[in-house]
This record gives C-alpha cells, sequence and structure tokens, in this order.
C-alpha cells in the first residue's frame, strides 16, 4: 500500500485541476479568529522529506488555529506547473519574502536563479526571524550563478546552514532509514518558551538524527538533544554506545545580523519530515517556535490548539516518493 495515493490527495486529484496559466503557484492561507498581524512565508522544496506535505498542514495549523497569514511555496515544474520537488532550479513567488514577518524553510540543495534568490537574500539582509527544517541546514546548492554563492551549504563558513542557522550539512548520525531519534530536554534550557508543553521522550521521529559540530557558533543554545534509537519505533530502546555519547542536537535557537544591523531570532530543528507533524509534540515544538520567533513569546502556553487540520496522511520519507501531478491549489 506504501505506493496509494495519500487520503488527503486523493479526492482532490478527482477534481479537475485549472490550467497552469489560471491559478498561483503557491497557496496563501488569510488568518481565521483575532489576526496576529504577521506574515510568515513558508518555503518548501526537498527530495526526500515532503516538504510540500507538510508546509501546508503547518500553514493550515498556524492560519486557521493561530490567526497568522501564511504563503506557501513549492518546487514548480516549469513544463506543466505541477509540484516537483526534483525542478531544484525554480521556486515562485519568493517576492512574498518582501513584506514578509517570518521565514519558514525546508529545502535541499536548491538551485534558484538570483531573480528568485535575491528576494532570500534581502530577506536575510533585512535581519528578520527565521526557522529553519531538517534539510534547511543544506537548503542551497548554488551551481547557475556565483552571485548568491555564500549561502551554498559547502562554503568555507557553512554558508546559510552554518553562519545563519547554526549548522550544514555533515552527515546522518545513526542508520539512515532503520534507526529514529528521540528528543531529549537540555535541562539548562527545559524552561524556554519554546519547549512549553513538551516533556523528555515526547519529541519523536523516524528520521535520524543530523551530525553536529560542537560547540554550535555564535550565541546558539541547544534545546533539545537527539537520541538514537535502536529501531523504528518511538518505544525501542536507545541504541547503545558511542553513537549517543554525545548526543546531538536536534533543535536550538540562536541570532544572526543583518546587514542593517538588525539581529534577528533562528530557530533550527533537523525534525521537519511530513510525518513528524504526526506526533503532537513536534507540531507544539513548532507552533511554540513560531511564536516565540516573531516575539510572541509571553502567549505561549500549553493551551495553544496544535491540532491537524483536516485530512493529513503524510508520506513516508524517501526519494522519489513524492505524488506527481498536484498542482498547488489541490493542496488547500
Amino acid at each position: 500500500m506504501r505506493n496509494a495515493l495519500p487520503v488527503f490527495l486523493l479526492a482532490a486529484l478527482l477534481i479537475p485541476a485549472p490550467s497552469a496559466c489560471g491559478a498561483d503557484p503557491y497557496l496563501v492561507f488569510e488568518p481565521q479568529g483575532a489576526p496576529k498581524g504577521r506574515n510568515i512565508v513558508l518555503i518548501s522544496g526537498d527530495e526526500e522529506y515532503r516538504s510540500e506535505e507538510s508546509l501546508p498542514q503547518l500553514a493550515k495549523i498556524l492560519s486557521s488555529r493561530h490567526g497568522f497569514r501564511c504563503t506557501v511555496l513549492f518546487a514548480i515544474d516549469k513544463k506543466d506547473g505541477t509540484i516537483n520537488p526534483e525542478q531544484v532550479d525554480n521556486i515562485p513567488g519568493l517576492e512574498a519574502l518582501d513584506s514578509a514577518d517570518l521565514l519558514v524553510i525546508l529545502t535541499r540543495f536548491r538551485d534558484l536563479p538570483d531573480a528568485q534568490m535575491k528576494h532570500i537574500a534581502d530577506y536575510i539582509d533585512s535581519g528578520k526571524p527565521i526557522i529553519g527544517l531538517r534539510t534547511a541546514t543544506h537548503a542551497f546548492q548554488l551551481k547557475s550563478s556565483p552571485t548568491y554563492a555564500r549561502y551554498n551549504w559547502n562554503n568555507p563558513d557553512g554558508g546559510f546552514g552554518r553562519s545563519i542557522l547554526g549548522e550544514t550539512w555533515i552527515k546522518h548520525h545513526g542508520k539512515h532509514g532503520k534507526q529514529s531519534s528521540s528528543g531529549v530536554l537540555n535541562p539548562t534550557e527545559a524552561r524556554h518558551p519554546v519547549l512549553t508543553g513538551i516533556g523528555n521522550g515526547a519529541l519523536w521521529s523516524r528520521t535520524d538524527v543530523y551530525e553536529a559540530r560542537l560547540p554550535l557558533p555564535g550565541d546558539s543554545r541547544v534545546l533539545v538533544f537527539g537520541q538514537v534509537l535502536s529501531g523504528m519505533g518511538q518505544a525501542d530502546p536507545p541504541e547503545p554506545g558511542s553513537v549517543n555519547e554525545p548526543m546531538m542536537p536536534i533543535a536550538w535557537v540562536k541570532s544572526y545580523t543583518g546587514s542593517t544591523g538588525k539581529l534577528g531570532r533562528v530557530f533550527t530543528t533537523t525534525l521537519g519530515t511530513s510525518e513528524d507533524l504526526l506526533t503532537e509534540a513536534n507540531r507544539r515544538l513548532f507552533v511554540n517556535a513560531t511564536y516565540w520567533a516573531v516575539g510572541l513569546d509571553r502567549q505561549i502556553s500549553t493551551k495553544l490548539d496544535v491540532g491537524l487540520v483536516g485530512n493529513y496522511s503524510p508520506t513516508p520519507f524517501g526519494f522519489g516518493t513524492h505524488t506527481k501531478g498536484v498542482r498547488p491549489e489541490v493542496l488547500r
């Protein structure tokens, strides 16, 4: 049954899709209830972890349950206008960042043209807050133009990943696809607002941990460490031996300085697969981080509603597993 269409796509795909020129290549979710007065832009575009599924669901949670205005962008196939995460050089709609209050990014090795990349660079220069999920540590591999090569994951300074988010791609820590990971709170940061309502072991992902160079740079503060488990279940015991000595960070906060001198808040986590949203504590982490990043710390509480919105049956992570032929409007 792994090849079956996700439930949330099956019914929608039976509806005739508008022509490529008749619909926007992105989604906008207007705030419900009392608006927070914040615009959030969520950028998807990775080949493995199904960000094209997770970020629309996260946007629905943030807009319908918390009053944020959310715009979700996708890697769009240049030929037919469908979502295609393997199209590494096209994410239309990035001009939405020009009026954004928060950037949430989950991309992997994108090679964007200068005209698109400029909106991301201008946002970073502004010093506004950023949330990086999973492969955002290696968000860019810009081969087509040297203009923004400073953001490449393999730059000497680690590019966007290391210099802005706190770490770039190094390698998997543990056995990818065979060992899951559980969150262990850093006891010195257990009272941080982002961890409100989250206990030890509550955060869990079927993905493994990423290796990181410790200590993380600048004013980074590790909130959660990732304990490698011996199997793919949340109840599996920790893997014995050196893989958990020490444990790698899986969630941290830091700041960066834009070219204007403004100090921007950053939250980074190596969680972020589409299936991660099925775990309530993971959703709470993402929602708490959103409030914290935009300076609404005092509104964070255990009462924040982090329930899923509508049907959500995500595709397991893996290369080549994205559902083909889907246009953004189908995911509304």
